[in-house]
């Protein structure tokens, strides 16, 4: 007998639970509009393009009071699903409510120019909810449509360094593409090189039995980065386009140097004597591909005598030279002086050089009569010795008869 009155107890506890469920689980709407593109979904078949950022608007009336209501919608392809859902809000019973929402339209149309995509919207409370009944839109290729499938560049670029840019192009849109050009840039840089023209992509409708062919490019194009640029990362920038249409793609690339710079320097500073040369040492360093001419300007200072053994210096590709610069000062004292080094008309780099010169300066005047006098007091003493020198007597033996 108590079993029983216990399973009856049991039974009323689990439809009461389950009807306050029920109730709690109620619609939140029965009465409602969706837009799309602003245009009714339920009574027109929405045409959309694939790729773009739709607005679908949601107008309801509560049919109750709720709280932390949400309207989250989904647009369901067969590979690619995308979503949007709205901040929390609250509703009261018999109040009317418009959301908007912005939501992608997936691409993945492979073989076709156009297909069935469906739009399912849910409006979702702390205590009631509703699904609202699926709309199924048209999804379409845009009109023209390049899209760059690839863009392959070296993992390792050089200053200096002439380096490809490996491309393939398709064309994903309703119609066909004439005339194609790309371009490729560091704008960064100041670099560029384009347009060059790769042709007609036909779309896939037009394709022949050879569809790869047709409605798909590939192709190279080569950039030039200076040795000049500093090393590190930049932003190269790939554009393919025509009258109709233009897409572009960005790719991180690192730039390195073997060499932080084409002039290196070793000792700056010297010690030296007055009237006696000190030698600097200017090392070329060409990492081009291509023969440099470089040009040596040496700074002219008071008091200081400076020269490069070569003011033209023509160093071959992938070589160096090195360039003396001698320096003689007329009187002691600390001398700056600069050497700048240019290729073509471009300052690669200026050398500051410090001499400090000790000593007295010599009287040239002073030296040459000192020794003038020398001179004559050593001949005068030479004349002395000859003229007191006595000549010999000469012994005569006359003549003998036998």
């Amino acid at each position: 007998m108590k079993a029983k009155k216990l399973l009856v107890s049991f039974l009323a506890i689990a439809v009461f639970v389950s009807l306050v469920a029920l109730a709690s689980a109620g619609q939140i709407t029965d009465n409602y509009v969706v837009d799309v593109e602003n245009i009714n979904a339920y009574n027109f078949n929405v045409s959309v393009v694939a790729g773009d950022k739709i607005q679908v608007e949601v107008w309801f009336i509560a049919l109750v009071d709720d709280t932390d209501v949400t309207i989250e919608a989904n647009l369901e392809g067969e590979k690619v699903d995308t979503k949007a859902i709205t901040n929390v809000f609250d509703v009261e019973q018999g109040k009317a409510y418009k959301k908007t929402l912005y939501i992608e339209v997936p691409f993945e149309l492979k073989d076709q120019v156009s297909d069935n995509i469906y739009l399912n919207i849910e409006i979702d409370g702390k205590d009631h909810k509703t699904d609202l009944p699926e709309i199924t839109l048209r999804v379409q290729r845009p009109s023209y449509n390049a899209v760059i499938k690839s863009l392959v560049t070296p993992n390792s670029i050089s200053a200096g360094q002439t380096f490809p840019v490996d491309f393939v192009l398709k064309n994903v849109g309703y119609n066909d593409l004439d005339d194609m050009y790309v371009e490729v840039s560091v704008p960064e840089l100041g670099l560029s090189q384009g347009p060059v023209w790769v042709g007609d992509l036909v779309n896939i409708e037009d394709c022949s039995n050879d569809c790869d062919k047709e409605d798909t490019v590939a192709g190279r194009i080569y950039l030039t980065v200076p040795y000049s640029v500093e090393q590190g990362n930049y932003d190269l920038e790939f554009t393919v386009y025509n009258d109709d249409v233009e897409s572009t793609k960005t790719k991180s690339i690192f730039i390195g140097k073997d060499f932080s710079s084409e002039v290196i320097t070793g000792t700056t500073s010297q010690q030296i004597s007055v009237g006696k040369d000190a030698t600097f040492s200017l090392l070329l360093v060409n990492p081009t591909n291509n023969v440099r001419v470089y040009k040596i300007v040496t700074e002219s200072v008071d008091g200081l005598f400076t020269q490069a053994d070569a003011t033209i210096v023509a160093v071959p590709a992938g070589s160096s030279k090195t360039v003396e610069i001698t320096v003689n000062a007329e009187k002691a004292g600390n001398y700056n002086f600069e050497v700048s080094v240019f290729n073509g008309e471009d300052l690669l780099e200026t050398v500051t050089y410090n001499v400090s010169a000790e000593g007295k300066t010599a009287n040239t005047t002073v030296i040459l009569t000192v020794i003038l006098a020398i001179i004559f007091l050593v001949l005068v003493v030479v004349l002395i010795v000859l003229i007191g020198r006595k000549p010999q007597k000469t012994e005569d033996f006359g003549e003998s008869y036998y």
